[in-house]
């Protein structure tokens, strides 16, 4: 439990997801907005609780978004996401898992399989004893004006290297991935600023660095919009 002192009592819970942590903030009754310096200010890892983001659980019925409300019928329960710096994001993979472990914790839903709303669409979570599965849907290549032959279609900067070809996808949120050479030191890459992309997309990307491993493995290292 906790307060913010222009808002009243505020309750929370925090919770983690492969190193992904939340603040959760149950509005059961759809009356309770949380404003992006509340964010900020919530998941502030020095003067507040501290979190990649914030989660609102809501009825989806009371979304403010028309396309949110339009999957009621399908999921009760909205997963509000805000990222770190107060912008509204479609989806979060491990928030979803997150928001579905607090939905049955609080008995709000109470099935082994549900859906849950986005505004990224409907997803589907399934419950198998201590593990949570999500059905993030299906992904697509972005169509981008002057891709390169090869596909690429995005130039990525980080600090102290020249610029990486980059492919644009969207996963119901925006990603550019990298592909770098089994010997690219991810290590090495300085993702302490926001990486440099060109085209720059029109309200920011996730940016992924990936290097092969072995046969079906990879290493990756991402800078996630709004949270770094």
């Amino acid at each position: 439990m906790g307060e913010m002192t222009d808002t009243g009592a505020l309750h929370f819970t925090k919770g983690h997801g492969t190193e992904n942590d939340f603040v959760l903030v149950p509005d059961l009754d759809g009356s309770r907005d949380v404003t992006a310096d509340q964010v900020r200010r919530l998941t502030d890892r020095r003067a507040g609780i501290g979190a990649d983001g914030v989660i609102r659980v809501v009825p989806t019925q009371a979304a403010a978004e028309q396309h949110v409300r339009d999957q009621a019928a399908a999921a009760r329960w909205f997963m509000d996401y805000r990222n770190a710096d107060g912008s509204a994001a479609e989806m979060c993979g491990n928030g979803s898992r997150v928001f579905a472990a607090y939905l049955r914790r609080e008995g709000l839903e109470t099935a082994d399989e549900f859906a849950i709303a986005t505004r990224g669409g409907v997803k589907m979570v399934r419950f198998d004893g201590d593990l949570i599965a999500v059905n993030l849907g299906s992904w697509r290549i972005v169509d981008v004006d002057g891709a390169s032959a090869e596909g690429f279609d995005a130039m990525v900067k980080v600090h102290g290297h020249d610029p990486m070809p980059g492919l644009s996808l969207d996963l119901g949120n925006p990603h550019v991935v990298v592909a770098l050479p089994d010997s690219a030191d991810l290590a090495a890459l300085d993702l302490t600023g926001v990486p440099e992309v060109n085209p720059a997309a029109p309200h920011g990307t996730n940016v992924e660095f990936v290097r092969p491993i072995g046969p079906g493995h990879i290493a990756m290292r991402v800078h996630e919009r709004g949270v770094g």
